[in-house]
């Protein structure tokens, strides 16, 4: 029997790509990996989790050893407290299946945590539920009207956009979807790009 996914209003940082596919198979929400110690340097990725945080709020969800909680007090210390929560897991010995050894303080990370106990932190750091969401969501075939998928100038336009939201250059098409609809309601996102586009037209350069 299929899970029922869990609906989450605040944006899920975690560590790594393993520990954001974990999560996708319990939670409808936005999840979006550290990288590891990269964040530190990650000047693109931090103003995303900046822009996260001052939208709908953060999840800290971090592994419980010493470079878990480096990683998540780095973090805390760059976002405003109101806007963070905390998630934490329980030291759990052991190692996850895809790795040959266990990690240097032998405990389980957040992708090799219970599902019912990832459930349970979530809940403790007390997570707002996502609602259902007032009018419709940004569409592929809205980027297309848009000019920023399928044409001529597309390319150039997606990273003008991405450069001015702040965002790192190298999103995909669909990951810039997600962020979009992550930070803006339907009718915000037509305002600002009504406003964005009118700009682009005045310049017709679309320089970056």
């Amino acid at each position: 029997m299929k899970r029922i996914r869990v609906p989450i209003r605040e944006a899920i940082i975690v560590e790594g790509i393993y520990d954001k596919i974990k999560l996708e198979q319990l939670v409808d929400a936005v999840i979006l990996p550290t990288n590891g110690f990269a964040i530190f340097q990650d000047k693109e990725r931090m103003n995303t989790i900046r822009q996260l945080a001052e939208k709908r709020g953060i999840i800290l969800l971090t592994d419980s050893d010493r470079a878990g909680f480096r990683i998540r007090s780095y973090i805390q210390s760059c976002i405003p407290k109101e806007q963070v929560r905390h998630a934490y897991i329980p030291e759990i010995p052991g190692r996850e299946r895809r790795k040959i050894t266990p990690g240097k303080e032998g405990l389980l990370g957040v992708e090799g945590v219970p599902d019912e106990i990832l459930l349970q932190a979530l809940q403790n750091a007390g997570y707002q539920a996502a609602g259902e969401k007032n009018g419709r969501l940004v569409t592929k075939q809205d980027l297309y009207r848009d000019g920023l998928t399928g044409k001529q100038d597309s390319s150039l336009l997606r990273s003008r956009l991405l450069k001015e939201l702040g965002l790192p250059s190298r999103l995909s098409t669909n990951a810039m979807l997600n962020m979009l609809n992550a930070l803006f309601g339907y009718e915000e996102y037509r305002t600002f790009l009504d406003d964005f586009l009118s700009r682009q037209n005045s310049s017709r350069d679309f320089s970056v």
